[in-house]
């Protein structure tokens, strides 16, 4: 009997976050930190000196360059990154941090991205602007 309602309690749960993650659709902006002085914002074209971890709904982390101590690099608006990160890290502030919340079709789709990020995964990403490069110019 118990392990009975032990299954049950774990099927709805499972139930329960598929729901949660069906719910995402569109791409959650939150800002964690805002910049003390900002100067310019990000743009297409630009290329910008990222931190972030990147974590499932439930909390596991599958990508983080602050673990490995190395600023992500990257033009935006170019298709080098998810779609959730073009569209997510415009007009942000160097200094700034962001959750970017990003449903599966403005991240790794039906595909997912084996082994870690699985289909239709909705991510998270805590992301912070180190710096950008315009033109070849460092702001």
């Amino acid at each position: 009997m118990k392990t009975a309602v032990i299954v049950g309690l774990l099927c709805l749960m499972a139930v329960a976050y598929a729901a949660d993650e069906q719910k995402i659709d569109k791409l959650q902006i939150g800002v964690k930190k805002r910049a003390e002085n900002c100067v310019q914002k990000s743009r297409k074209g630009d290329q910008l000196h990222m931190h972030y971890t990147g974590t499932l709904l439930d909390g596991t982390e599958f990508d983080s360059s602050r673990t490995r101590n190395e600023e992500f690099t990257f033009t935006l608006g170019q298709g080098m990154v998810i779609k959730g990160w073009d569209q997510g890290l415009l007009n942000m502030c160097v200094g700034e941090r962001r959750i970017l919340t990003i449903p599966p079709h403005l991240g790794y789709g039906e595909r997912g991205a084996p082994p870690k990020i699985p289909a239709n995964a909705v991510l998270k990403f805590d992301v912070e602007l180190m710096k950008i490069d315009r033109d070849g110019e460092e702001l």
